[in-house]
């Protein structure tokens, strides 16, 4: 029997992995995703170096499967393929890890029956097939991100343990646990998610190994703290930290070339671990002489970085965080670039810097100038008020205004208040939290908001995929189930249709029952399956928890982050398989063995991944959207020959990157990302050439910018220059000087502008020449453009670098700043910018716009803006029904709506009635209502249709918006006034409530008496329902 078993377990795996295969490859996204999607493309396509800390296996077998494609245009689908192909190899392990827990539990030993095979083959059948179609599982499956990857590693090294558990007593055994060293080192270089497993594999040693005692059990976890501790703070950082030594000794000691030390130092390190295995096998030390083959394994996988340094050494177009050499990898690898966050003690968000010292200075930052490691800068730590800090600190974070109030919100804080006297040397009262409300926050937030209720998405039901900073009208869990789901969420069934999207997913708490009858049963079955389930556990919790303790994440996240817990998920999976066995168990005396277990199964089957992939499929199925492309080549078309754009995050800079790097598109724009354009390495960069883009006009030398010089510009109105304002070029040029006359010597020497306000002379025969403005624009040509700086006090290096390429560019190069950049960042230029599609244009011609609502900028340049809109842009299929446009994607379609109203605004003012009705139904057109209801947006597009003349369709607009609205105020009316009181949904209703009355005034202004009284009608009939009025 258990030669037939293998051989069913061996097809039953290999179904597993088919069914997922095709599921995935019928719904892969066929091009680059938003957020990381594009740049990880992009690092595989041309092994070029991402963000930290880089993925430098995940880069290589990319670059395998794009070169498998053929063409570059291919090169998305590859790697997207390459994805869905990990995740169904994931599904193959995890099918065989759970046959081979259940065949522990269920056979006990004994010969296998017909009845127990069918059993063990269903267990593995509904887990498995569980979390292939589980939502965080399979959303990763479908995109070029290393997540799929890095499931596939978890997935295969706990399988691999498995199997030396078989054979743990045989000759040779060992080399299974070589080979899981080798792919914990090749993991490194996927993402650190897999080290999470190795809790997990020393207990499944210990356990076959050992005999089992209390104590025994303390000493594993230990070691197992120990070994992850180690391979994530001593071998990750310390194999660079020593080779930065190396590299100091043999440069800048001994004048050898650049990576000298690096190079000597890793052949001294392999001939000691070579020396290292030789010795161990020679004095017969087994275990020591394992644990040294691991060690060197675990190095050779982690060697994997050094294609980082290769690639960054070589220049590539992009480099990001140019870590070309050790000391710069140290901050690559240890990301540095996002901050870092307290674990163990530290500071609250309102925590006050010590006043006696502010900041502390840390370790240093190495330049390579002129054949030696230069200390330009040192990194600065804040010293933060030791009254104010706590143990465990969760509510640390005051990057952004933001977080406090939900900091406060969430925790409910009252604290408690303490006397500080500031740096003025002023008496202020601080509320220093207490340690209950830091624990309120971690348990509501971080535990049950930022991952109990992931876990529930994928194993009791979603409500929808609209990002939730809490509330209950989007994001949250739910049941399938009515009166549970009505009572924590108000009733579900009513939702109108602007709240309902294909990401509404019920699942009844079928797989997370399934999956608790599976842990009791696993607990249940004496020594074997208390055994089983600490490792199912230590994966569970050290995948799941462990991340919340270690992410210590703030709030108003800028995505959902369920994708890091799909370790923890995988796990649970394990236990819905072993629910069959439950099942099986459970009901062994109503139905003969095999019937009984044939029985089980398929009733699992239909109810637990039958459901799942019903529910799933329509919104994790993303073939024919090409949005993220398309729209990335729509930023780039919009700018003229040899252009610069600048952006700001990963959403309007990664798809530019990819249709450039991988595509070809417009290679002549140059991307500059203002985030990374604070950095001294990206300054450099964009002083090369890349590809045809030549290189940016920034004046200041390397040494003049780099790290620690000139990263703040402070700005202030010496009182000694008489003039109202000084010219740009003067400005740029003093603060550009080294002499320390232009310096602050009570700010440590710092740069500063003497002047908040600049105007800047313009050439007009170079504007003309160079084509920046159209003929028929010539005489609104101004003499001097005038920036006024007025309302703030310093600039960052990114913004001053803007300032001083338009002091040197002598409008050589177009300017464009994308849409999707915050005004603060505008610099106050927008009288200067023209629209022309998902950008506006710098232009020596003021506009007079006010905007008083601050949304649109500057003037349109009309014929440019029809031509794209309506001939060179391309729409990625976002208004094909049968594709899914999930909120990453609807967030962006509302710019292009608003794209379009402002070309047919434009066009209104010029007379063309017309072509404004014309633009305004095609931006219907590609932003249906039923994709993106009705919103702001889409009413400035109804106002626009009543200037323009089309009364009837902006009347037939303005009613049906009215029933939308309407329709979602019933609803939220409907839910008990506790609710309608406070947070999303009172928020919702003010919303629609100034929907409607925005409407009824332009319907009013426009003499459309009739829609307006309709209006006003409607609007009185909700505000005397609206318990925040009474």
């Amino acid at each position: 029997m258990m030669k037939q078993y293998n051989l069913y377990n061996l097809i039953a795996g290999w179904a597993v992995f088919f069914i997922s295969a095709v599921v995935y490859l019928l719904t892969i996204e066929p091009s680059a995703s938003f957020w990381d999607c594009g740049e990880f493309i992009t690092t595989a396509t041309n092994l070029q170096v991402g963000h930290p800390p880089g993925a430098p296996v995940f880069m290589i077998v990319g670059r395998f499967f794009t070169i498998l494609g053929g063409s570059a245009q291919n090169a998305a689908l590859m790697v997207n393929i390459m994805s869905a192909l990990a995740s169904a190899f994931t599904i193959l392990f995890l099918f065989w890890t759970i046959t081979h827990l259940a065949r522990k539990l269920f056979t006990n030993g004994s010969e296998m029956t017909t009845g127990q095979m069918v059993a063990i083959l269903g267990a593995g059948l509904v887990g498995s097939l569980a979390y292939a179609f589980s939502d965080t599982f399979w959303f990763s499956a479908v995109e070029g991100e290393v997540y799929a990857t890095s499931s596939f590693l978890t997935a295969l090294v706990f399988w691999a343990i498995l199997k030396w558990e078989n054979v743990a007593d045989q000759p040779h055994a060992n080399r299974w646990l070589i080979l899981i060293a080798y792919l914990m080192g090749l993991s490194i270089g996927v993402h650190l998610l897999n080290l999470l497993a190795i809790p997990a594999i020393v207990f499944v040693y210990y356990f076959r190994k050992y005999e089992v005692t209390n104590k025994g059990i303390l000493y594993a976890l230990l070691v197992s703290v120990v070994i992850l501790g180690g391979i994530m703070y001593v071998i990750i950082p310390g194999f660079v930290k020593i080779a930065s030594w190396f590299e100091l000794l043999f440069v800048n000691g001994m004048g050898l070339p650049y990576h000298s030390g690096s190079l000597i130092y890793m052949v001294l390190l392999a001939a000691g671990l070579v020396w290292a295995i030789w010795w161990t096998e020679k004095k017969d030390k087994v275990l020591l002489n394992t644990l040294t083959v691991a060690l060197t394994v675990i190095m050779i996988g982690y060697s994997s970085f050094l294609l980082i340094i290769i690639r960054s050494s070589a220049g590539t177009p992009m480099d990001q965080n140019s870590p070309n050499d050790t000391f710069s990898l140290q901050g690559y690898l240890n990301r540095e670039q996002y901050g870092s966050r307290p674990l163990v003690y530290g500071q609250y968000y309102n925590t006050p810097l010590n006043p006696a010292e502010r900041y502390k200075q840390g370790s240093p930052y190495y330049s390579q100038r002129d054949g030696k490691y230069v200390i330009t800068d040192y990194r600065v730590v804040p010293n933060y008020d030791d009254k104010f800090k706590t143990l465990f600190p969760r509510m640390w974070s005051n990057m952004d205004p933001l977080h406090g109030p939900e900091y406060e919100s969430w925790a409910r804080i009252k604290g408690h208040k303490i006397q500080h006297v500031n740096e003025q040397g002023e008496k202020v009262v601080i509320t220093k939290p207490t340690m209950i409300e830091n624990l309120r926050f971690f348990f509501r937030y971080q535990v049950g908001h930022m991952y109990f209720r992931y876990f529930m998405w994928n194993f009791s039901g979603r409500q929808d995929d609209v990002q939730s900073h809490g509330g209950v009208l989007h994001g949250n869990w739910i049941t399938g189930i009515g009166f549970l789901d009505n009572y924590r969420l108000g009733d579900q069934d009513s939702r109108p249709a602007a709240m309902h999207n294909r990401a509404t997913n019920k699942y009844y708490m079928l797989p997370l029952i399934l999956g608790l009858l599976g842990i009791f049963y696993q607990y249940n079955k004496g020594r074997e399956g208390k055994r089983g389930l600490w490792l199912v556990s230590l994966l569970f919790l050290m995948t799941g928890l462990a991340i919340v303790l270690y992410l210590n994440q703030y709030p108003v996240q800028p995505r959902e982050r369920d994708y890091a817990y799909a370790g923890s998920f995988y796990a649970y999976a394990i236990w819905i398989g072993l629910g069959v066995l439950a099942l099986v168990e459970a009901l062994k005396k109503l139905l003969p063995d095999t019937v009984n277990a044939a029985v089980v199964t398929l009733v699992t089957l239909v109810l637990v991944p039958g459901i799942m992939i019903a529910e799933n499929y329509d919104d994790h199925d993303r073939s024919n959207r090409y949005t993220a492309r398309d729209l990335g080549a729509n930023y780039l078309k919009t700018c003229a020959e040899q252009a610069v754009i600048f952006t700001n995050g990963d959403n309007d800079t990664f798809p530019l990157w990819y249709n450039q790097e991988v595509e070809g598109v417009r290679t002549d724009v140059r991307v500059c990302n203002l985030s990374y354009l604070q950095t001294d390495w990206y300054i450099t960069q964009m002083k090369k050439q890349a590809y045809t883009s030549k290189p940016l006009p920034f004046s200041l030398k390397e040494e003049q910018y780099t790290q620690g010089t000139r990263d703040i510009i402070y700005l202030l109105d010496n009182p000694r220059i008489k003039r109202e304002a000084i010219e740009l070029t003067e400005a740029v040029n003093f603060v550009n000087s080294d002499d320390p006359a232009t310096k602050l010597v009570q700010a440590d020497n710092a740069a500063y502008m003497p002047k908040k306000k600049l105007t800047f002379k313009v050439d007009k025969e170079a504007v003309i020449r160079n084509k920046v403005v159209r003929p028929q624009d010539y005489d609104k040509i101004v003499d001097t453009m005038y920036i006024d700086l007025s309302d703030r006090d310093f600039l960052g290096k990114d913004e001053y670098m803007i300032l001083d390429m338009i002091a040197h560019n002598n409008w050589e190069r177009p300017i464009y700043f994308a849409i999707t950049i915050p005004p603060s960042k505008f610099l106050n230029l927008q009288d200067y910018f023209q629209m022309e599609g998902f950008a506006y244009r710098l232009v020596p011609i003021k506009s007079g716009n006010l905007a008083p609502d601050r949304i649109n900028f500057g003037r349109a340049a009309t014929d440019i803006m029809y031509d794209n809109l309506f001939n060179e842009f391309k729409w990625g299929n976002m208004n094909d029904p049968r594709v899914y446009i999930d909120e990453n994607n609807s967030r962006m379609m509302t710019n292009i709506r608003n794209n379009f109203n402002r070309l047919a605004s434009a066009l209104v003012e010029e007379g063309k009635m017309d072509s404004a009705v014309t633009v305004i139904e095609k931006g219907f057109e590609m932003v249906p209502v039923s994709v993106v209801p009705y919103e702001f947006f889409s009413l400035e597009m109804i106002t626009t249709l009543y200037s323009a003349g089309a009364r009837d369709k902006a009347a037939r607009h303005t009613e049906e918006a009215l029933r939308t609205f309407s329709a979602n105020l019933s609803y939220l009316m409907s839910l008990p006034v506790s609710f309608q009181l406070t947070g999303d949904v009172n928020e919702e209703i003010q919303r629609n409530l100034f929907y409607i009355q925005r409407m009824e005034r332009t319907s009013r202004a426009m003499n459309d008496n009739v829609t307006a009284d309709k209006l006003v009608a409607s609007l009185n009939e909700y505000i005397s329902r609206y318990p925040g009025q009474k």
